[in-house]
């Protein structure tokens, strides 16, 4: 991951929006991923995009992380997905 679970301030806009409107937040990062939005945030959603960037964790971990803390865990992707955009590799 290019920001840790809990890196909120890094990019404060995506933060705002998982916070106050969690459910378009997780549509966005289902519409980047060319997911279904009805499947929600999920581990599997989650997962995928871990293999598909080789980072380093397990589906325990995805699922973990997915149960706990779902707002950070979509922060995240969203942060990652920006970050890969600037850089040309998403």
């Amino acid at each position: 991951w290019q920001t840790g679970l809990m890196d909120c301030c890094t990019d404060c806009s995506v933060c705002c929006c998982g916070m106050f409107c969690f459910p378009c937040l997780a549509c966005q990062v289902a519409g980047d991923m060319n997911e279904c939005c009805l499947c929600g945030p999920s581990v599997a959603m989650r997962t995928l995009y871990r293999t598909r960037y080789n980072i380093p964790g397990s589906i325990c971990s995805d699922f973990c992380i997915s149960l706990w803390c779902p707002v950070c865990s979509v922060c995240q992707i969203k942060r990652d997905i920006n970050r890969r955009r600037d850089l040309g590799i998403f």
